[in-house]
């Protein structure tokens, strides 16, 4: 491996948790918010587009991010060599799944920022909790969120996992065993979040 790749990976591994992971936990947090009814969206999602330099942070902290992100991650899973069939221990399968779920996390969140922000639902920018339920009230629409969701938490949260190990946080194997248990529990406290307000949203 060069220097040059080195430092990419190095990179990319970085820009997977911060900015880009910070986003995902404020996302869902802010989607959860449905649970608590309309107004408590409404309010959380108002909150949002009314911070200072918006767009400059919307550009430099997350599309910037996301973009490097995402193609650099797609030209890893593609040259990446998956021996599952012939090793087929769980590490090689969550390796396999970060590849795979990477394909679909990028074709999710570039689908769901034009259907929500750019007007791809043809209500313009959706914002408000009446909006979002109109969006979801088809069950194809609905289907294709919950898949993107967990496809993109898995790969968020199985990647954390591996973040820690590059990082030099986790070293030993014990460490590396209870940092995989958080994760887990991460990936199932984040999808109960997410799939509920999903289905509060759809009525």
């Amino acid at each position: 491996m060069s220097q040059t790749d080195f430092y990419l990976r190095r990179l990319h591994s970085l820009t997977g948790i911060v900015p880009i992971g910070f986003f995902l936990l404020e996302h869902i947090f802010t989607i959860s918010r449905a649970l608590a009814g309309p107004k408590e969206f409404d309010a959380a999602t108002a909150f949002i587009q009314t911070l200072p330099m918006k767009a400059a942070m919307e550009i430099g902290f997350i599309a910037l991010p996301l973009l490097f992100h995402g193609i650099y991650g797609l030209y890893a899973a593609f040259i990446a060599k998956n021996n599952v069939l012939t090793y087929s221990y769980f590490r090689n399968w969550t390796f396999y799944a970060q590849r795979i779920t990477a394909y679909i996390a990028f074709a999710f969140i570039i689908w769901h920022v034009w259907l929500l922000r750019f007007g791809g639902s043809g209500l313009g920018q959706v914002t408000t909790f009446k909006a979002v339920s109109q969006v979801m009230a088809d069950p194809i629409v609905l289907a294709l969120h919950a898949i993107g969701l967990v496809a993109t938490i898995f790969h968020f949260t199985n990647g954390l996992w591996t973040f820690l190990i590059t990082w030099g946080v986790t070293v030993g194997p014990r460490s590396q065993q209870m940092s995989q248990y958080a994760c887990w529990g991460l990936f199932a406290l984040l999808n109960i979040a997410g799939l509920a307000a999903l289905m509060r949203f759809a009525g």
